[in-house]
């Protein structure tokens, strides 16, 4: 039988205890330093696409895709400014980038007033 009495009486484990019913940011927090890198959350993308989007229900449109796709690299490269080794994330923003390019390109292709009004109204350089 496992002798548990006066256990719960070290600092120690009173630490555990209090890590382990703490919310996952804050365990994230005190894990990396008080950064915690978090994907979008449902406000912002429901925020970036009535922005963005052709109508309310939009997310499938290229500007709306193209919008998305910026935020995300925009925290990414904040991200990688902080943490120049993390290689694996650079990777990622490549791909990000890449595929963001290409659904540029498209939007080019197909109308060069709602490309120029997408690059204009996110700030890209282009």
């Amino acid at each position: 039988m496992l002798r548990t009495r006066g256990l719960l009486d070290f600092p120690a484990t009173q630490r555990v205890l209090q890590f382990a019913a703490a919310a996952p940011q804050m365990i994230l927090a005190d894990l990396f330093d008080g950064v915690v890198f978090v994907a979008l959350t449902a406000e912002q993308k429901k925020e970036i696409l009535g922005q963005y989007g052709l109508h309310d229900t939009d997310t499938g449109s290229p500007e709306a895709q193209v919008a998305l796709l910026t935020k995300r690299i925009s925290d990414l490269t904040e991200h990688l400014k902080l943490h120049k080794h993390d290689h694996h994330s650079r990777r990622g923003l490549l791909l990000l980038v890449g595929r963001r390019r290409r659904l540029l390109k498209y939007v080019a292709q197909v109308d060069v007033e709602r490309y120029r009004s997408l690059i204009e109204r996110l700030g890209l350089r282009r």
